[in-house]
C-alpha cells in the first residue's frame, strides 16, 4: 500500500467510526506504526481535512447545529458535573480554552458528546498525571458547545447557572 492509499484508508475509517480512532489502533489495524499515522495526519489537515485530535484519538470534524460559547468557572472536581450537564442537554462539547497572560489563548479539543466520552476524560483528570487548563485560570475558561437549537443552549447554560458554574 503507497501512502496515498494508506491516507485514503484513514478517512474512510474515520468517517465510518463514531468515536475517536486512537493513533495506535490506526496504525495497528493498517500496518505502519503510530509515528507513520500521526505524520498521515499532519498532512492530511495541511491538504484540508477537517480532522480533529481529541484526548481519545482522532476524528472528522462535523459540526451540527450552531456553536455557542460559555465562560465557566469551577474547581477541578466540578469537571464531570459541568460537562454532564452540556452533553445530557444534548450539547457537543467542542473545546475547553483558557486566556493565558503570555500565550495568549490556549485551546484543548474535547469533542465530548455523551457521558462515555465525559468519563474517560474525566478519568485522564483523575490519575493525576495530568491537570485541566482551567487550573491555569483559577478555574475560569471558555467552552465551544455545539448545539442543536437555541433552546438546547439556554437549557443548558441555565443548569449551569443553577450549578454555580458560570462566569459572570
Amino acid at each position: 500500500m503507497n501512502a496515498a492509499e494508506r491516507r485514503q484508508l484513514i478517512m474512510q475509517t474515520l468517517g465510518t467510526q463514531k468515536c475517536p480512532v486512537s493513533a495506535s489502533k490506526l496504525a495497528n489495524d493498517i500496518g505502519v506504526s503510530r509515528q507513520i499515522i500521526v505524520g498521515d495526519i499532519a498532512l492530511l489537515r495541511a491538504s484540508g481535512e477537517k480532522i480533529t485530535s481529541t484526548p481519545r484519538g482522532y476524528v472528522l470534524t462535523v459540526q451540527a447545529g450552531k456553536v455557542y460559547t460559555l465562560a465557566c468557572v469551577h474547581s477541578a472536581e466540578d469537571t464531570e458535573k459541568e460537562l454532564n450537564i452540556m452533553v445530557d442537554n444534548g450539547c457537543t462539547v467542542l473545546t475547553v480554552a483558557v486566556e493565558h497572560p503570555i500565550y495568549g489563548l490556549l485551546t484543548g479539543e474535547l469533542q465530548l458528546s455523551n457521558r462515555y466520552d465525559v468519563a474517560q476524560f474525566v478519568g485522564k483528570l483523575h490519575s493525576g498525571e495530568i491537570r485541566p487548563l482551567s487550573e491555569l485560570t483559577g478555574g475560569v475558561h471558555l467552552h465551544a458547545l455545539s448545539c442543536p437549537d437555541e433552546a438546547c443552549f439556554e437549557r443548558t447554560k441555565a443548569q449551569l447557572d443553577e450549578q454555580g458554574l458560570l462566569y459572570h
